[in-house]
């Protein structure tokens, strides 16, 4: 609101010292996360006491797990702080007629919504299971496919093919921001199904080489099968979110840094000199995404004050599948969902840990009569803690000593960021 209200006031011819800095995205960026992370630390005390007064507290079960019980009652829905934080820093400093900046609005209300359906029949209804796993689904695939067709059919959302910037554009307030592009209106601008994949040369993928037919139909179908990866990825960034949070902090801290290094991509693909540089797609736009990014950022920060161990609260579905579906939509309108598996490599393990984990007990079961495990425990995080033998032999048995909860999140947190850097290590390795 602040960024339109000053262009407001550019229209009426006034001026005063500091108006031009709302140009800036680095400036809008910063201001982002600062406000996040401010909102986050001033509501978040306010809610954690909202949330006790009315005993809305964790409900846990009992697995055996060092310092499982000790959780009990701990405030729980917090991811409300989280969400209320990012909408702060985008409705203040973002472009709200935005297509990108829409789409993560509305990404961000839908899956906090969901989550905090499943949350409220946790704690006020009394069952643990919560939304059943096919409501939940439900809703996050019809957000894919909210997404996906709005990619398909929105004329704003396009990408610019061989785009090169003349050698007389310098790095000026224009080119920071997207005004340029009104400058290159002779570039070739199209609706793409193209990608960026890691670790070649000229890392564009494009899904018409998956249809099956050529001409008018191939047409139809590649846009069909881009629209069902886009599902793909929405569903599997929100539940592998999801079944991180299990750990203080692990889910917060992991996530922020996912979101820093989508927030640097959002800023170069958005960029014509950067992206030329880099040789990487150039999306007109998509800088915008930067703020939200940082926003994003910020809140999880500001959480994580309260979140870290001993947690003063849990974001519980309500934060993760927001936290989930908020990466997921911005790796795809970025065109960067190929690069997930490395970026999210902490969400993309938990979640193949918790797959390989039924499909092997229940097939050992199915032959031997008694299931065998391959963790002690899934999704993998627990499989290092302390707690009793499970029933039944296991592949990888539990370490011993086993490790302290906040050890566990810290070592994830810094696998996170060497994968992070890894990522922004493939802009030039190729």
């Amino acid at each position: 609101m602040i960024y339109h209200l000053f262009r407001y006031l550019e229209q009426l011819g006034l001026d005063f010292p500091g108006m031009g800095l709302m140009h800036y995205l680095s400036v809008r960026a910063i201001l982002a996360a600062v406000t996040a992370v401010i909102t986050a630390l001033i509501a978040g005390k306010k809610i954690i006491r909202w949330l006790q007064l009315r005993q809305i507290g964790e409900t846990v079960r009992d697995l055996g797990l060092e310092g499982q019980i000790q959780k009990k009652g701990t405030p729980t829905m917090g991811g409300i702080i989280i969400i209320l934080s990012i909408m702060t820093g985008v409705l203040l400093f973002c472009d709200l007629s935005n297509i990108y900046i829409v789409l993560l609005i509305v990404s961000t209300l839908w899956c906090g919504a969901l989550g905090f359906a499943d949350d409220y029949i946790k704690v006020f209804r009394h069952r643990k299971e919560g939304l059943s796993e096919k409501a939940k689904l439900a809703g996050q695939v019809a957000l894919g496919f909210i997404v996906g067709l709005t990619v398909w059919m929105s004329p704003d959302i396009v990408v610019r093919e061989k785009v090169e910037a003349p050698q007389s554009v310098e790095r000026t307030l224009e080119t920071e921001t997207t005004v340029v592009e009104g400058r290159y209106k002779e570039q070739d601008v199209v609706k793409s199904t193209k990608t960026t994949i890691p670790f070649v040369k000229n890392h564009e993928f494009d899904y018409r080489w998956l249809s099956p037919v050529k001409g008018v139909w191939g047409w139809y179908a590649k846009w069909a099968i881009y629209v069902l990866m886009i599902v793909l990825v929405i569903t599997a960034c929100s539940n592998g979110t999801n079944l991180t949070d299990g750990l203080d902090g692990l889910a917060a801290g992991t996530s922020a840094l996912v979101g820093v290094v989508l927030g640097v991509l959002a800023w170069l693909g958005g960029n014509l000199i950067d992206s030329n540089y880099l040789n990487i797609m150039y999306i007109p736009g998509s800088g915008e995404m930067a703020i939200f990014m940082s926003a994003f950022v910020g809140a999880l920060i500001g959480f994580l004050w309260f979140n870290s161990f001993p947690a003063q609260v849990f974001m519980g579905d309500t934060g993760s599948l927001t936290i989930g579906g908020v990466i997921g939509v911005s790796a795809v309108l970025m065109r960067k969902e190929l690069l997930l598996p490395l970026l999210c490599g902490i969400f993309f393990v938990e979640s193949l840990s918790v797959l390989l984990q039924r499909f092997w007990f229940k097939t050992t079961r199915r032959r031997t009569g008694t299931g065998q495990r391959i963790w002690s425990m899934a999704p993998l995080h627990h499989h290092f803690q302390d707690k009793p033998a499970p029933d039944g032999p296991v592949v990888f048995p539990k370490p011993v000593p086993a490790l302290h909860e906040a050890k566990i999140t810290v070592r994830f947190w810094i696998i996170g960021a060497v994968l992070a850097v890894s990522t922004l290590a493939l802009l030039k390795l190729r």
